[in-house]
């Protein structure tokens, strides 16, 4: 995902820009990320996380060039990383933030979450996908998916399904099963929020 090979994302947001983009500059970036900090979801988040006991100052964000076409990522030494040559809006960097926010949230109270076991990683995906607002209906209007019924829960599977095989340790086929068997539960947990958005 990095300059290095060794460094990969525990979890990452597979990109999937709402507008054709050649990106920003990592010092254009860690400015967006910065105007984040004044997102009530980010403030929500960051507090939630900090009552749960995991500290997050702004070291915690970064701004990277990514060679994969991923959005972002979280990595649990390292907090999380934003895209740059993948972001141009605002409106995508408060998104990923959000996203990987929400799999800090779970890595920080599930002491026993497990990044390469593919259930693990499903549930968080599920939960990220459909907590953060990645599958709204606007959102997925503007990549191009049209459905009128279902549409969240459609786009939640599918971006779970895409961002687990990325994991080295699950097959795609391990990918579904691992997504079907955690759905109702993950889907259904909404902590810390009282609902989904």
């Amino acid at each position: 995902m990095e300059d290095s090979a060794e460094k990969k994302p525990s979890s990452s947001s597979v990109a999937s820009s709402l507008y054709s983009s050649t990106g920003t500059t990592k010092e254009e970036c860690e400015r967006m990320i910065q105007k984040s900090f004044r997102s009530p979801t980010v403030k929500f988040l960051r507090e939630h996380l900090e009552k749960a006991g995991c500290s997050v100052n702004r070291n915690f964000f970064k701004a990277i060039e990514c060679d994969k076409q991923i959005s972002g990522g979280y990595l649990r030494e390292e907090g999380i990383l934003v895209c740059s040559n993948h972001m141009t809006f605002q409106d995508e960097v408060d998104q990923v933030i959000i996203h990987e926010l929400i799999h800090a949230y779970d890595d920080c109270r599930a002491a026993n979450l497990d990044w390469t076991n593919c259930a693990h990683h499903a549930c968080s995906e599920i939960r990220a996908g459909h907590l953060s607002g990645d599958c709204h209906y606007k959102r997925e209007l503007l990549r191009g998916f049209v459905s009128l019924r279902g549409h969240e829960q459609e786009c939640v599977k599918r971006r779970v399904l895409k961002s687990v095989y990325a994991n080295p340790h699950c097959s795609e086929e391990a990918a579904k099963q691992a997504m079907d068997a955690v759905w109702d539960i993950c889907y259904n947990d909404t902590k810390p929020f009282a609902r989904a958005m």
